[in-house]
């Protein structure tokens, strides 16, 4: 079985540092690519059949899309300084990025019609899930309840020597109302950048059973099973979290031996 951990590289000519593909994965729903832009570069592409939603990561962008021109989206100088602002893009509509500071933008696709406009996503609401070590903070940018034909993404900060993605759960079975089928990446980032944190991906069959050291700017792809992830102390962790599947919500599973946590 291939590794379910994807490292980035240094920027291609287009500024891409990473590109999961649903075919690279062995996958059928998400896509995920992260570019990295010098002031001024561009980073122009049209996703046919998928739809997208531009997270701006760090930096300050421009986006032209659908006759849309956006201008002064993002200014965080890291994942960790407020919330994301995104730009929702339907399928088949082409879109440029071009970089009015050093920037980084994550692609996030999903199959998609075409329906829907673009528009600007601002996510400022935040969620506190999880008591004591198990605190983390959400940011939704696409759930469940808003407008969009596959895609769910959500941005995520675990603090130092806290755990998220906990108890362990998965949603990997087309059975809604009690569970759904959804693929999901992890894109990692941590405070300060030279730390570490670990990742368990596995079934209850243990036909996959991978745990994994991931640094900053690493992916980990959850293609099925329990993906609880820790932040050892000292360094805070982001994740930004894609998931897509046959059914647009997201409905999951705690492991049973480790259910008990929430019902204390």
């Amino acid at each position: 079985m291939m590794s379910l951990l994807v490292r980035p590289h240094a920027p291609d000519p287009d500024g891409t540092v990473l590109d999961i593909t649903p075919e690279s994965a062995g996958w059928k729903y998400v896509g995920f690519r992260v570019v990295r832009l010098a002031a001024g570069q561009r980073h122009e592409h049209r996703e046919e059949g998928r739809e997208t939603c531009l997270v701006v990561l760090t930096g300050t962008v421009s986006i032209e899309s659908g006759g849309e021109s956006l201008a002064g989206l993002g200014g965080r100088e890291t994942v960790f300084d407020g919330p994301a602002t995104s730009v929702y893009v339907p399928a088949g509509i082409g879109y440029a990025i071009r970089a009015e500071s050093n920037a980084e933008v994550a692609v996030c696709t999903a199959p998609g019609s075409g329906s829907g406009k673009v528009r600007l996503i601002r996510s400022k609401q935040v969620e506190t899930r999880g008591k004591g070590t198990n605190t983390r903070y959400v940011r939704n940018i696409l759930s469940d309840a808003d407008a969009a034909e596959s895609l769910l993404v959500v941005e995520v900060i675990t603090p130092g020597g806290h755990w998220s993605s906990y108890p362990p759960h998965k949603h990997d079975r087309d059975a809604f109302p009690e569970e759904t089928f959804l693929e999901e990446t992890y894109y990692h980032r941590l405070s300060p950048p030279q730390g570490f944190a670990f990742q368990r991906v596995y079934t209850d069959e243990r036909d996959i059973d991978e745990t994994m050291a991931v640094e900053d700017g690493d992916v980990v792809m959850v293609p099925r099973g329990y993906h609880p992830v820790g932040a050892p102390h000292g360094y805070d962790l982001y994740y930004l979290n894609v998931m897509a599947g046959p059914r647009r919500n997201w409905v999951f599973r705690n492991d049973p031996a480790h259910d008990w946590i929430v019902r204390q």
